[in-house]
């Protein structure tokens, strides 16, 4: 408190989030771009530059290979833009979701193939693309990889990985999402060319949707990251992006983590889930704000379209759970004919959320089924797909999220597996969702200074929550007000002080509470700014009477 002239919630916070010591604090209070580490640290990224700068300058076809969501658009926009930048002849490719699949596959190799491509450059992709690199060198094309998704086996021979979590790579940060490898690339790539790396900077904007979108945790390179890419994003200079944001409705409006995360982000992603993504990179790229504006409408019109297939979805697979026995299953595949593959992930987070067990979500089409997975905070799904490999055509992903394709066939031998695997690893307190606490205050302490003092905690996301406060023996100042579809509106009393509160969900509860009985809030404290007006609340998480 003393050294950071802060208040005790403050510094209670600090230490509570692991910044215990003042130089963590600081540097977790006050980010700054010289925080960064130096590209070079990762391994083969002086292969990767030393091939690429060769490319360049003697106009070699460079490709570069993005996926298909926010991650792979705006890394492979941010690879394309340096490159032509820097003189370089250089064509993006995006794979087809459902006539492509997944990675690095034959499609890219083959697209590289016919336009005479000599060098290819992936994006958030490619680290187990084993086979499909042997095939692009046969044909005489080197390959660089850029990517942040585990390895499942072998790396592939080629020119360079570059992957910080891969076996022997000693950059310090392995948490980075694949727009922040590609970031670091054209930054090592600007200063090997003697180059100004200003306009690479300006893209931060993109990093940060990315990165955000990617749920990657904002810590570390990565909370920097987001930090300065949502001040660029506020005046940005990209057209397509900000027809982005006004077709979101977002213009004039703070653009935080949230609102990247929840609005942004979906209306990108649902280009890759029913259409070609590479429509993501037009709009990103296009310096015509008729173009840009065209491309917006396109998108938000798909992500209409996500909605309505994400709902029915959900109600088939919601039915589908119904029919399971929750207290002998604690790993979940659920398969039906017909799912889009495309909305498949997004219905397994719902699923996730409402069982808190690791869930599976297979799209069967024919002999084969595309799936997607999401998990919870104490199950490691890539591990856990790990020991489901020999039931599995390929597999890939994170701790938090995967993805597989498994024949149609072995779908159920590969349920029964994956249920063992989480029985075998998880305990019944693990399936049962978990309400962390950061701080307890007073009432009157949830005030004006102290959600100002939040700021400098943003963004918030994952690996960096927003803080959750918890308040005892507060009273109704007056009746609940149920608004919405089950939400509830309070306004809460304690020792002379009040607030006002919303309870999402929670009005069936609330109403329940006679005024003059006391109960315990856990809650966010925000700064309410619907309809124009601005006024703090607690956005409350649980009531306990």
């Amino acid at each position: 408190m003393a050294a950071l002239h802060l208040p005790e919630h403050a510094c209670s916070l600090l230490v509570r989030r692991g910044y215990a010591d003042l130089e963590s604090a600081r540097r977790y209070l006050r980010p700054r771009l010289e925080h960064f580490h130096d590209a070079a640290l990762m391994l083969g990224m002086s292969d990767a530059i030393s091939r690429l700068v060769r490319a360049v300058r003697d106009g070699e076809l460079i490709c570069i290979h993005g996926d298909y969501d926010v991650d792979g658009i705006c890394s492979t926009t941010i690879l394309v833009r340096t490159l032509r930048a820097f003189g370089a002849r250089v064509m993006p490719f995006i794979p087809r979701r459902i006539e492509d699949g997944y990675d690095l596959s034959m499609a890219g190799v083959k697209a590289a193939i016919g336009a005479g491509v000599t060098l290819l450059v992936t994006c958030d992709c490619g680290t187990n693309a084993v086979e499909p690199v042997r095939a692009a060198r046969n044909a005489g094309i080197d390959v660089i990889i850029s990517d942040h998704h585990l390895p499942s086996g072998p790396l592939p021979d080629c020119i360079a990985v570059l992957n910080p979590r891969q076996p022997g790579c000693g950059y310090p940060d392995k948490e980075l999402a694949a727009v922040g490898i590609a970031f670091k690339l054209a930054l090592a790539l600007a200063k090997a060319l003697a180059q100004s790396d200003g306009f690479i900077y300006r893209m931060l904007d993109l990093v940060a949707l990315a990165t955000i979108a990617d749920i990657a945790p904002l810590r570390g390179e990565n909370r920097i990251m987001a930090r300065y890419g949502l001040k660029v994003m506020a005046e940005s200079e990209n057209v397509g992006l900000l027809a982005l944001i006004r077709a979101a409705g977002l213009e004039g409006k703070p653009l935080t983590a949230g609102r990247v995360g929840y609005v942004l982000a979906p209306r990108l992603n649902a280009v890759g889930r029913l259409a070609h993504a590479l429509r993501g990179v037009e709009l990103l790229m296009t310096d015509s704000e008729n173009e840009a504006n065209a491309i917006a409408r396109e998108l938000e019109e798909l992500n209409r379209r996500r909605q309505a297939i994400d709902r029915d979805t959900v109600t088939q697979a919601m039915r589908m759970v119904d029919r399971i026995d929750l207290d002998s299953t604690y790993g979940l595949v659920l398969a039906e004919h017909g799912w889009h593959p495309g909305v498949i992930g997004i219905v397994a987070s719902r699923v996730v959320e409402h069982v808190c067990r690791p869930t599976v979500l297979v799209a069967l089409s024919g002999e084969e089924g595309k799936g997607s997975g999401r998990s919870i905070p104490s199950f490691d799904l890539h591990a856990g797909l790990s020991d489901c490999r020999d039931l599995l055509v390929r597999f890939g992903g994170h701790r938090a999220a995967a993805g597989v394709t498994v024949r149609t066939d072995r779908v159920a031998d590969f349920a029964e597996r994956f249920n063992q695997v989480a029985v075998d690893r998880l305990t019944a307190d693990d399936l049962i969702h978990e309400l962390r606490i950061d701080l307890a205050i007073p009432l009157s302490d949830a005030n004006v200074g102290l959600e100002s003092l939040l700021r400098h905690f943003e963004p918030f996301g994952t690996g960096n929550p927003s803080p959750v406060f918890v308040t005892r023996n507060v009273m109704l100042a007056c009746p609940v007000r149920t608004v919405g579809d089950g939400h509830a509106k309070l306004r809460l009393s304690a020792d002379g002080a009040e607030l006002d509160a919303i309870g999402f969900g929670l009005a069936s509860l609330a109403r329940t509470i006679p005024v003059g009985t006391s109960f315990d809030i856990a809650f966010r404290l925000e700064s309410d700014d619907w309809n124009g007006g601005k006024r703090l609340q607690a956005k409350l998480a649980a009531i306990r009477l």
